[in-house]
Parts: structure tokens; C-alpha cells; sequence
């Protein structure tokens, strides 16, 4: 005999647990509102890191690089894990998913010769710039 359930008739138990879960969690930030310590000093709010006095700001400027590098991390990391899943069900996929796959593949292709070309990968110091302002300051110091 199999019962003829709707599909939604089992999911009471998960409803309980995140229905418990909601009422603990609620009542934890109640009982934490209601018998914590207030603290009104000022040393409440200053900066406490290992006991070592503040000494400036905890705003860092960093150079785009850094986060240029970062996205391109996460733009070819992300490009590897389609590339290995496409590998993984190549043989589900077939010619619609190697055609597809391969668009990819060129698009980010163009991509980064895209950035290249505009200069988005360069990260060191520019040679020609460099060699231009040294025979500039040649320049100079033979009229001198």
C-alpha cells in the first residue's frame, strides 16, 4: 500500500527545525538585551589590537593592481571550473556544448587581449617612459 501524500507533506520537519531555530536565536538576542552589562566609558570604543596603541588610520590606500590581480584571480578561476565541469559531462553535451564551450574560451580570449592592448596588465614600471626620461636628463646635462 503507498501512501498518496502531497509532495509538500514532508516538509513539517523542516519548518519545525527552522521555526526552533528562529525562536532561539531570537530569544539568545533577548535574554543578551535584557541582562548584558552596559559599558559608558570611553575606553569602550577605542581600538584595543594586542595591546599595541593605535598609531594611525585603518584606511590603507592599496594600488588598483591589487585588486586588479584579484579580479582576474577570480575571472579565470571561474572561467577553469566551467571549463572542467563542460570536460566532466562532455559526452552529455556533445557538439552544442563544445560549440558553447568554445565561444566561451574566445570571448575571454578577446578579453584579455582586450586588456592587454589597453595596458591593464601592466603592472611594472613602464621601460619606454623610463628610457625617455633618462636620455631627457641626458639631454640636459650635455646642454649644461
Amino acid at each position: 500500500m503507498t501512501s498518496q501524500l502531497p509532495h509538500d507533506a514532508h516538509l513539517w520537519p523542516l519548518l519545525l527545525y527552522a521555526a526552533l531555530v528562529v525562536l532561539m536565536a531570537s530569544g539568545m538576542l533577548l535574554i543578551s538585551h535584557f541582562l548584558g552589562q552596559r559599558h559608558e566609558e570611553p575606553a569602550t570604543d577605542e581600538i584595543y589590537e594586542s595591546g599595541i596603541p593605535v598609531t594611525g588610520s585603518a584606511r590603507l590606500l592599496f594600488p588598483i593592481h591589487f585588486y586588479i590581480v584579484a579580479m582576474f584571480f577570480v575571472i579565470f578561476d571561474l572561467e577553469a571550473v566551467f571549463v572542467v565541469s563542460w570536460a566532466i559531462s562532455l559526452r552529455q553535451v556533445g557538439w552544442a556544448g563544445y560549440v558553447g564551450v568554445l565561444i566561451f574560451i574566445l570571448i575571454l580570449v578577446a578579453v584579455l587581449i582586450y586588456e592587454w592592448r589597453i595596458g591593464a596588465l601592466d603592472f611594472g614600471p613602464n621601460s619606454k617612459k623610463i628610457l625617455k626620461a633618462y636620455y631627457r636628463r641626458l639631454q640636459k646635462k650635455a646642454r649644461a
